[in-house]
């Protein structure tokens, strides 16, 4: 048994970050300290000077561990860390950690390519963004890739690469074609000098280089050309019209964070300004706040938003401060590579751009509270109309779900989707593969994989017994199981469950003639639910999401099967190197009258490889 009192005297007063559990042992709080001795004891001494809520996270504390670290910016990282991985109840959480997409020009290679990436590299190239729209990036794209004929192939020209003829961009005057014959790289560069200017924000140069063009097609009498020219003008103006100037005295890079917060919610806006120009903005909605200061969201805030991201700019404006702005600002300088600044301004232009963002905040919570309060509301009533009509002890907070997909017995896969507090959580969603089963199989196939789940769930909970491991998605067990199936998949999981003695309520979906849900079946009962209820549209939104994740796996699966080659066959030559061999020489024919030297010069490929491919194709020349 845990002892509170005893482990608290063996408290280091050192750095780290120390994780809150409850009962089931899943994680309810993470937090840092420069001292966890210190931290971790004041939770357990009076609550007098506790909020609501950290009373009762108290309450719900059966046992904590802690990770030392050397440093406070070593604590603060690994904290934001965990709290993105295991999304602690009593956490302040930001609930979008989307990557944002950049533009990639490719500068560190011959030929440069220009393309869309959600990952900065320090690879040499040049990443222009972030951009808050995926449509914005694939416009820009489009114009670029319209007005400049780039390659956009992956051959690699350092190591002299040719191929034998060209691809299709080449004859329908997408790309000059440095594959197949010499074009002059000084002329290359001067498009790619074009395009780097225009992502910098320099987009007049574009424009008087499109009107000279259009000019010219109208000269010659080409009107249609003329017009599309014309077209393209009038995007890129629409564009600049859209990217409002905010700052003419600095083109320093800039993410200014505003916040307005509700009786228990926050809403935090983000504008990223990019050379003087608003380039993009985000709002996030920061809920179970209450209580919470506006420095401790703030904080919350920039460490999980920043932790996701792959861009840092030089200067990061804020309302106010908050209790570890410092430790913060070291974190963001390492992770740029120099200096970043968190400024809190209290006067001039920088102060005016905060409080424009702090309105929009403001005007984007008024907008939605309500609409989340009432999506909030809705799987609330969901989730206890649910233990309603079950009889559960308690409101089903996680419940997971699971499916079966094959066609007539062929590639049998199975699917467990999560949904907590009446939300999809992908992060916990996991597919199976069948392994032991052969043919058109349900049953077979469904014994399986919750077998293989709950076997490894318990190894799991072993595992974090032994500190071995910390929480993982397989140890958190479900308040409900819901099967794709009536009542023989009901028993099926029953069955196995009572082998591994683990006691967890197994409800099962009963389908009419469409397919479609219509009762649950429960402890030998058929249940049925009104259609209009919250608990049924839940329930339906549960159902198509394990079908959908099941059927995506089965797909990709036969997909990959489908494509299949005699190059399988060789020792040595994977995915990979398939796919580079049927790149370079274009067919499995080119590939067998290759030499040796030509095989190895492709990439992924080495001498041994290339000897390999080459003994195979002599040894089988019936093939």
């Amino acid at each position: 048994m845990f002892n509170i009192e005893e482990e608290l005297k063996k408290l280091p007063d050192k750095p780290g970050v120390y994780l809150m559990k409850d009962k089931n042992e899943q994680i309810i709080y993470v937090g840092k300290a420069i001292s966890l001795k210190k931290r971790v004891r004041q939770y357990f001494q009076s609550s007098k000077n506790h909020t609501p809520k950290v009373n009762a996270m108290v309450k719900n504390i059966e046992e904590f561990e802690y990770i030392i670290t050397d440093t406070e910016v070593e604590a603060l990282i690994l904290e934001a860390n965990l709290i993105k991985k295991h999304k602690p109840k009593y956490n302040i959480l930001l609930r979008d950690d989307k990557q944002y997409p950049y533009i990639k020009v490719t500068t560190n290679e011959k030929y440069p390519r220009v393309m869309k990436n959600r990952r900065i590299l320090k690879d040499g190239a040049k990443y222009f963004g972030p951009y808050t729209s995926v449509g914005a990036v694939n416009d820009t794209l489009e114009i670029i890739n319209n007005l400049y004929p780039l390659r956009t192939c992956k051959m690699n020209f350092d190591k002299n690469e040719k191929r034998q003829r060209p691809c299709l961009n080449y004859y329908i005057g997408k790309c000059l074609g440095p594959c197949h014959h010499d074009v002059d790289e000084k002329k290359y560069m001067e498009m790619i000098d074009e395009i780097i200017m225009f992502l910098n924000g320099k987009e007049e140069k574009l424009i008087e280089v499109i009107e000279n063009k259009m000019k010219e097609a109208a000269k010659n009498l080409d009107f249609e050309i003329a017009a599309k020219y014309r077209d393209k003008v009038n995007s890129l103006n629409f564009m600049l019209e859209k990217q409002k100037i905010v700052s003419t005295t600095t083109m320093v890079d800039q993410d200014i964070i505003g916040m307005a917060t509700g009786i228990d919610e926050a809403c935090v806006q983000i504008f990223f300004i990019r050379g003087g120009k608003v380039t993009g903005r985000e709002h996030f909605i920061l809920t179970d706040t209450e209580y919470q200061s506006r420095g401790e969201i703030l904080s919350s805030f920039v460490k999980q938003f920043y932790i996701g991201t792959s861009y840092v700019p030089k200067e990061i404006l804020v309302e106010e401060e908050f209790e570890d702005i410092e430790a913060v600002s070291s974190w963001l300088s390492e992770k740029r590579g120099s200096k970043v600044a968190l400024r809190i301004p209290k006067r001039g232009e920088k102060n005016l751009l905060v409080e424009m963002v702090r309105k929009n905040a403001l005007d984007m919570l008024d907008k939605y509270s309500d609409k989340i309060k009432r999506r909030m509301e809705s799987n609330e009533k969901a989730l206890n109309e649910l233990k309603e009509v079950l009889q559960l002890d308690d409101i089903p907070r996680r419940i997971e779900a699971f499916d079966i997909s094959n066609i007539q017995g062929v590639e049998s896969v199975g699917s467990m989707v999560v949904f907590e507090n009446g939300k999809s959580k992908p992060s916990d969603y996991r597919r199976f593969k069948i392994k032991t089963v052969i043919g058109p199989d349900d049953y077979g196939s469904m014994e399986e994989i919750i077998y293989r789940r709950f076997s490894r769930g318990i190894k799991e909970k072993d595992m974090i017994k032994q500190s071995i491991t910390t929480v993982e998605s397989f140890s958190v067990f479900p308040d409900l199981i819901m099967m794709d199936g009536g009542k023989g998949q009901v028993n099926v999981a029953k069955r196995v469950l009572k082998e591994l003695g683990i006691n967890i309520p197994v409800c099962g979906l009963v389908k009419d003639d469409f397919h479609r849900t219509r009762a649950l079946t429960y402890e030998d009962m058929e249940i049925e639910l009104s259609s209009n209820s919250d608990s049924f549209k839940l329930i339906t939104r549960i159902q198509d999401e394990a079908h959908r994740f099941a059927i995506t796996y089965h797909r990709s699966l036969r997909d990959k099967k489908m494509i299949k080659s005699i190059l399988d066959d060789i020792n040595g030559i994977g995915d990979k190197r398939k796919k580079a061999l049927l790149k370079a020489f274009g067919s499995v024919d080119n590939i067998k009258k290759a030499t040796v030297e030509e095989l190895a010069a492709v990439e992924s490929m080495n001498k041994l490889a290339a000897e390999q491919v080459y003994i195979f194709f002599r040894n089988n020349k019936r093939r």
